[in-house]
């Protein structure tokens, strides 16, 4: 039987900019119900390793495939239709419209992905009461950890491939941020996607199934 394609796979990825290269051939894979910690200093190419996975950023050379297709020849308009199918993201500051209640800004992902205004809002609802958040009220009166479930939730309502977070604990105190990761890492097995997270802790990391660390451009495994 052949082997599953992994959900994510980045191969030869290289990426320079004024002549300092940030990324420098990397290769590595994550398969469906995985988790991968990516850690680093700041300034060596972590979130931008995320960008170049969500297309955001062209890399001089290498592959960056989701879900089997390769993001880095795909037109602006294919680009945004597979992400919206197949990438969830998670932010540090969970970027969220504050106006907005959470149950609204988690179905606004599914609306403008397509998804019926019915289904999209019982999705959002579904998720929110799984991750503990009210749905009513206004988000920019919620706690920290409250806005990065809230966070979560959005990046889950596609049911994507790879969801993909950029320091989703790094602005929440020790208790939130414990709890924030236990659940982030908890996604991989209940939702059955591929999770990559980008920290600078090391009590986060240590959650992920693999870790590995931008060292000069290159990944380095750590144990």
């Amino acid at each position: 039987m052949a082997a599953r394609t992994p959900a994510l796979r980045v191969e030869g990825l290289r990426y320079e900019i004024d002549d300092r290269v940030l990324l420098d051939d990397l290769d590595f894979q994550v398969s469906a119900g995985q988790s991968l910690a990516v850690t680093g200093p700041s300034g060596s190419g972590k979130s931008t390793l995320l960008m170049c996975a969500l297309g955001l950023v062209k890399p001089d050379s290498g592959t960056v495939s989701v879900a089997g297709t390769d993001v880095t020849r795909l037109s602006a308009r294919g680009l945004a239709s597979h992400r919206r199918r197949h990438l969830g993201v998670v932010f540090q500051f969970g970027e969220l419209l504050p106006e907005l209640s959470p149950l609204e800004n988690v179905a606004i992902a599914a609306l403008l992905g397509g998804v019926e205004r019915r289904r999209a809002y019982a999705d959002a609802a579904d998720l929110l009461r799984w991750l503990g958040v009210p749905e009513r009220g206004t988000t920019g009166l919620l706690s920290g950890g409250e806005r990065q479930r809230t966070a979560v939730a959005r990046a889950l309502v596609m049911e994507p491939t790879v969801v993909l977070a950029d320091e989703p604990t790094g602005a929440l105190d020790q208790r939130t941020r414990e709890t924030v990761a236990e659940l982030l890492f908890d996604v991989p097995a209940r939702r059955g996607c591929a999770l990559v997270v980008v920290t600078h802790d090391p009590s986060v990391a240590a959650r992920a199934d693999a870790r590995v660390s931008l060292d000069s451009g290159r990944l380095v495994e750590r144990s």
